[in-house]
């Protein structure tokens, strides 16, 4: 399995905090995403911070996802 989390708004617009996807061979973080853009694509517009099991990444990291990685997905934010 793989655990997908979502923080601050990108929570609130797919309505969810956590999923879970199932794993397949040779997945990478951005299949991930380009299948929950589909599903979301209002909380996908406000992405600009993924991290895959703790380590942000860019589109440059195409490695495969481990069975049982975390990826997180979170929009750029402040506070005061």
């Amino acid at each position: 399995m793989i655990n997908v989390l979502f923080f601050g708004p990108v929570a609130e617009r797919t309505g969810s905090r956590q999923i879970s996807l199932d794993f397949r061979e040779g997945l990478r973080w951005q299949d991930v995403r380009d299948t929950l853009r589909a599903r979301h694509p209002e909380a996908f517009e406000i992405v600009s911070v993924v991290a895959v099991d703790g380590r942000r990444v860019g589109e440059q990291d195409t490695a495969p996802l481990a069975d049982g990685a975390e990826i997180v997905f979170m929009s750029t934010f402040s506070g005061g």
